[in-house]
């Protein structure tokens, strides 16, 4: 099929980090929970992790990671996918709270040198990072190249593999007026039939107007990659046109929240730009390293900007402050309320 014009590399780029931000800040404190209590976290009117103050996790900070190996790689791909390959092994020596399993195996697995680190596994820790790619890299057959062989330092399971360069596509088409569309134009880079009927099942509640709760039972909300696109998808193609109130749906579904509200929240960011994103709740986020400043600078970084430094160990610190609470809202799971 003829593919529509990707949107311009570089003006969204700064709306699609602070939309990933925003979501897997508003979605961090449900993760895991199932619906009915996900629902009391959904509304996208203030943090509830610590206080007012909104905290990323990984999501966040391995899309920063991946535009921060982008850019200081330029045109030389082999040498964008070695500086993510360093710059995981330094992230994951800052203790990263909210980590997969696979991407954990992954990561010991690069610190100790192996050479194809990636681990068999069809979580959705590749998918969640890619987005930005769709605005980094205009050109798509080295979007393609490179998303794939990023996504396997990590996932080398077909399906995590090919739902990375998914959600690096539709971020390419974000821009299009009929979200159909630019689900259609990513699904076109979907070689693996099971991720694609996935895809397909998400697009036909869509677009027969289940209910989300209808919806959910068939497509699920885990951090196993079927359901992540599956989900996703359902969320882009039948929440309102709206950034924020789409960041609500997805965390309404309970789950995966705040990764599955990162890969909407990057969505929409590219597709409506920052104007759309609550600026107070971007204000809110905790400004240290992988914050709103951090964001932008790596966003006006990809118009010719210096390319942004920060500590790893104000990074360190911030994780060890909250270990605690991330255990606390660990344990609230069990909870029969």
């Amino acid at each position: 099929m003829e593919h529509p014009a990707a949107a311009p590399a570089r003006p969204a780029v700064d709306a699609l980090l602070l939309g990933t931000a925003l979501g897997d800040a508003l979605g961090l404190p449900a993760e895991g929970l199932p619906p009915a209590k996900a629902a009391r976290f959904a509304r996208a009117d203030r943090f509830r992790l610590v206080g007012r103050t909104g905290y990323v996790s990984d999501d966040t900070e391995q899309a920063a990671l991946i535009a921060h190996a982008v850019l200081a790689g330029g045109s030389d791909d082999a040498v964008v996918v070695r500086h993510f390959r360093r710059a995981l092994g330094r992230w994951f020596l800052r203790l990263p709270f909210g980590i997969g399993f696979g991407t954990l195996r992954a990561c010991l697995k690069n610190l100790l040198g192996w050479r194809v680190p990636g681990v068999d596994s069809a979580g959705n820790g590749a998918a969640m990072r890619a987005p930005v790619l769709g605005l980094l890299i205009p050109d798509r057959a080295r979007r393609l190249a490179l998303g794939r062989a990023l996504a396997q330092i990590t996932h080398t399971d077909p399906r995590a593999v090919d739902g990375a360069l998914y959600c690096a596509e539709l971020a390419a088409h974000a821009h299009l007026p009929d979200r159909h569309t630019a689900v259609t134009a990513a699904l076109d880079v979907v070689q693996d039939p099971r991720l694609a009927d996935a895809i397909e099942r998400a697009t036909a509640c869509a677009r027969e107007g289940f209910p989300p709760d209808d919806a959910r039972g068939l497509l699920g909300t885990t951090g196993y990659i079927m359901h992540t696109v599956a989900w996703t998808t359902y969320v882009w193609l039948s929440a309102p046109d709206d950034a924020m109130r789409a960041i609500e749906h997805t965390i309404a579904g309970g789950g995966d929240t705040d990764t599955h509200a990162a890969i909407v929240g990057a969505w929409m960011g590219a597709r409506h730009g920052i104007t759309a994103l609550d600026a107070d709740l971007i204000a809110a986020l905790h400004d240290g390293p992988f914050g709103p400043t951090h964001l932008c600078a790596l966003a006006a970084a990809a118009d010719g900007g210096p390319i942004p430094r920060f500590s790893g160990l104000r990074a360190l610190g911030r994780n060890l402050m909250l270990y605690p609470v991330v255990l606390a809202h660990g344990f609230r799971r069990l909870w029969p309320l």
